[in-house]
């Protein structure tokens, strides 16, 4: 790659709550009405503690999807950080990224990251993740992770993830499945916080437990050579994601009591008991599971 392309891009408004991270989405549209997490600095913060965190699953989808130098690739939703300098270390020399996300938060932030490192060949679009506005055929690897798991009509992220790969080109994705989840021994508390979580952030119709259903999703989206992993981790006393669960019900705080599920003294109760027991090292945390997802879109007739 041979120029680094730091500025921001904007691709045409589509007609509809925008996708693809946690997106402000303008005026009098409510960022939490899609994006299941919403908008925040606590998710923000999040988001770039979780680009190294699940690193070795992207890592994965990529050695299968053998995405090489002089290629092209795009990571959908990818936040403040994503795997934007994963993507961009695979395809140089020669090759091409673009990150996009709706939140221009995340937009923004993307950018620095760019200009910070001195990435070559890296566009940062601002756009939804259903209508990109990007020109179809494009990319030889379309990535996303966690990002159907938040929104309720997965399908037409996929579908445009189809869209945008080349024919013969790779679609791969990293989700979760959030209802086998170990915590032993079990608290109150933490069982409390997980029912929460559940609640809330399936309140748009987003599925926590989409991980399952990758298969099915991209086989109806007509992609081919579709395969499939699941991945599970035993995080130990000092992992970042070993609270997970009590990050995650933080981050959903505002929805969590706009819906009247709990009150602000009940959440830090919950919160300070779940976290003093994941503080044990005797407690054994795997807070879910991780499916792996590869598709190649047919080549052209």
């Amino acid at each position: 790659m041979s120029e680094s392309m730091v500025g921001v891009e904007s691709a045409a408004a589509a007609p509809r709550t925008p996708v693809g991270g946690s997106s402000s989405g303008g005026a009098g549209i409510d960022p939490n009405a899609v994006y299941s997490l919403g908008s925040s600095g606590v998710e923000s913060e999040r988001l770039r503690r979780q680009a190294d965190e699940l690193a070795p699953e992207s890592e994965a989808v990529l050695d299968r999807a053998g995405l090489g130098p002089g290629q092209s690739a795009i990571d959908l939703g990818c936040g403040p950080r994503g795997i934007i300098e994963m993507l961009c270390e695979r395809v140089s020399p020669g090759g091409g990224v673009v990150g996009l996300d709706s939140d221009p938060a995340h937009v923004a932030m993307a950018a620095d990251l760019v200009a910070q490192r001195g990435l070559v060949g890296v566009r940062i679009v601002e756009a939804d993740a259903r209508r990109t506005g990007l020109a179809g055929d494009s990319f030889d690897v379309v990535h996303a992770r966690t990002l159907l798991v938040n929104v309720p009509e997965p399908a037409e992220v996929l579908a445009e993830m189809v869209r945008l790969a080349r024919p013969g080109g790779r679609v791969v994705s990293v989700e979760p499945d959030c209802e086998t989840c170990i915590c032993y021994p079990p608290h109150p508390a933490f069982d409390r916080l997980a029912e929460l979580f559940t609640t809330t952030f399936s309140r748009n119709g987003a599925d926590p437990n989409i991980g399952r259903r990758l298969t099915r999703l991209y086989r109806d989206a007509g992609l081919e050579d579709v395969t499939i992993e699941a991945r599970a981790r035993v995080y130990p006393l000092g992992h970042s994601r070993r609270t997970i669960r009590p990050d995650l019900v933080r981050t959903l705080r505002a929805q969590i009591l706009a819906l009247g599920a709990a009150d602000e003294r009940e959440l830090d109760e919950l919160d300070a008991a779940a976290r003093t027991h994941l503080a044990d090292p005797h407690v054994v945390m795997m807070p879910n599971v991780y499916f792996l997802a590869t598709g190649r879109k047919p080549a052209a007739a």
